[in-house]
């Protein structure tokens, strides 16, 4: 019978002779694929003290975003927890009561905001969904943890720092990501 994709190959079933009883060959051979390999650079990074650059399409740790003034960008719109593959997010929304304007930036906030980081799957549909640029996953790892609430990330820990009183640690949490909101004004 012939086999289907023609890659079938004939076994040579002669006898070994006297050198190859001897596996001499073979062992040289992969003595010499050691040394080679013994003999080249280490591969190794020294984690603390060295980081690996990451590609520019790394997907890290969730963040939570604020914009230049130092409010809270998510509006509850439940967008990023719908396009969740792996339903790891959770939130409940309220409404922006009077004197908490610098706080939230429209009138519907996230009271609270649940990412399960041993369910979620760092695909970015999140980031993708929200339509005010909320969320955006972070060039940071996941750290590790003894217990499994300790990756369940509440809004507390998602939350970038606020630009205006801590402008070195907003700066370093958002990363290449600082962005310069213009705001238009109408000329009369």
């Amino acid at each position: 019978m012939q086999s289907l994709s023609n890659r079938a190959k004939q076994i040579d079933r002669s006898p070994m002779n006297m050198w190859e009883r001897m596996y001499l060959p073979a062992i040289v051979k992969g003595l010499s694929i050691t040394m080679k390999h013994a003999l080249k650079k280490n591969p190794t990074i020294q984690y603390p003290e060295q980081t690996r650059p990451f590609a520019p399409v790394f997907r890290g740790l969730h963040v939570l975003n604020r914009d230049n003034e130092g409010r809270e960008r998510c509006t509850a719109c439940g967008l990023c927890a719908v396009a969740c593959p792996a339903e790891a997010i959770t939130m409940e929304a309220a409404e922006r009561e009077k004197g908490e304007e610098n706080l939230y930036r429209e009138e519907k906030y996230a009271a609270k905001y649940e990412i399960n980081m041993l369910r979620c799957i760092f695909c970015g549909l999140c980031e993708e969904a929200c339509p005010k640029d909320a969320i955006y996953l972070s060039e940071t790892f996941a750290p590790a943890n003894y217990n499994r609430r300790g990756f369940i990330y509440g809004k507390d820990d998602l939350l970038i720092p606020n630009p205006v009183t801590e402008k070195e640690a907003y700066e370093k949490a958002a990363g290449g990501r600082v962005r310069k909101e213009v705001t238009v004004t109408a000329d009369k």
